[in-house]
């Protein structure tokens, strides 16, 4: 069995999870699309043959047709109102853009794998838990198997006490398949390689806490600032902002010089000239109005996709320092006031019930109240320490370690 830290889940699935290949795909896209903006027109070569004799007219003095005339002609493109340079900003972006959407879907797998690790230990401390109170039910039979056959006890304590350890041998089945379907939900997240193989995760379920004053005000900011979805639709204002300057340049018309070599060959001669030519469009129609209305109202869609998710952003930090301080106050509480509490009354139920001074059904209510009590205080520290997790990755910051 492969055991990894939680980091080292992180990196393993970083490079290997399918969604996070996708996206890097698309970043070799990108740059093809920026090598293509930097190219510059080629220029076109044009031949020709002309005025030939294919009918057998014969070109004479009598019908002074003709003559023969055979050119070669080259076409040059004049970009004008910087349109290259406009191409290559705005594929620029594009590039930027791909990569911001990497880092999302890395933010958003970290979150996920982090919060599948914190699952699986979470889950093999439930078994680990279940199985040391199955052991305590189990002592518990054996010590009332043996007060049984020597008289000291009613047959009716023996079947009560073993109902209760049948009853909590079906936990830890639970708790078993809780570890399973941990253990697959978190191999899927890291890649295909990690279908076949047995992994585990290193750790404990309960960490030092961390300070419980935390600056909402800065968390947000920050969150607004480095969180990569934001960071993307600001690439995607400014490469608007570029491709609408590139639109604009493309209602402007481009010039077409080109020159040319003509030979003419008859019976009255032959000759070599050159010519020149200018071509310019018109633009009494298209002056790429539609285009600029898109690209302007494509600005306005990211006005208002910037203005939204920041706004979710602020939710999301809020509600994830809200489910920490509430967190971090029900594992203080339950440390402080209810564990060793429930322990000590758990203990002394079994004194009391091993000198023959109360009834079984006073112990098993103590250890059921003891076993509620540890089952709830790993809830709260799981709930915990994925609230870490949430806060962490709603700031796209490891501001608690």
């Amino acid at each position: 069995m492969r055991v990894l830290t939680m980091e080292q889940a992180v990196a393993e699935a970083v490079e290997n999870n399918l969604t996070v290949l996708a996206e890097r795909a698309n970043i070799p896209v990108a740059e093809a699309t920026l090598i293509t903006a930097r190219l510059k027109p080629n220029p076109v070569l044009s031949l020709a043959a002309d005025h030939l004799d294919v009918l057998g007219t014969r070109f004479n003095t009598v019908n002074n047709a003709g003559p023969n005339e055979v050119n070669a002609r080259i076409d040059f493109l004049i970009e004008r109102a910087h349109k290259r340079e406009y191409r290559v900003e705005t594929a620029t972006f594009n590039r930027q853009i791909a990569e911001s959407r990497l880092a999302e879907a890395i933010r958003n797998l970290r979150l996920t794998v982090l919060s599948g690790c914190v699952d699986l230990i979470q889950a093999k401390a439930n078994l680990s838990l279940s199985q040391e109170i199955l052991k305590n039910y189990e002592e518990l039979f054996q010590i009332n198997e043996s007060r049984v056959n020597a008289g000291s006890v009613s047959p009716l304590e023996l079947v009560r006490s073993r109902v209760a350890m049948l009853q909590f041998r079906g936990q830890v089945q639970k708790a078993q398949l809780g570890v399973t379907k941990a253990r697959t939900r978190l191999q899927g997240l890291l890649g295909p390689q990690a279908l076949g193989q047995a992994i585990d995760i290193a750790g404990e379920l309960k960490v030092p806490l961390a300070p419980a004053s935390l600056p909402l005000d800065k968390l947000e900011t920050l969150a607004i600032e480095s969180r990569p979805e934001l960071q993307t639709v600001r690439l995607s204002q400014m490469r608007s902002a570029a491709e609408l300057k590139l639109q604009i340049a493309n209602g402007k018309v481009d010039y077409t010089y080109g020159t040319e070599y003509r030979r003419q060959q008859g019976v009255n001669g032959t000759s070599n000239s050159m010519g020149v030519f200018l071509s310019v469009p018109l633009p009494v129609n298209n002056k790429n109005q539609g285009e600029i209305a898109r690209v302007e109202a494509e600005q306005r869609l990211y006005a208002r996709q910037l203005g939204a998710l920041a706004a979710n952003a602020r939710n999301e930090v809020r509600a994830a320092l809200d489910a920490f301080a509430s967190s971090r106050e029900l594992v203080e509480l339950i440390e402080k006031d209810l564990l060793e509490n429930a322990r000590k009354a758990r203990d002394t139920a079994g004194y009391v019930y091993r000198a023959g001074a109360s009834s079984l059904l006073e112990f098993l209510d103590a250890q059921r109240a003891l076993n509620d009590t540890m089952q709830s205080y790993q809830e709260a520290l799981g709930d915990y320490r994925r609230a870490v997790v949430n806060l962490n990755a709603s700031v796209n910051k490891e501001i608690i370690e």
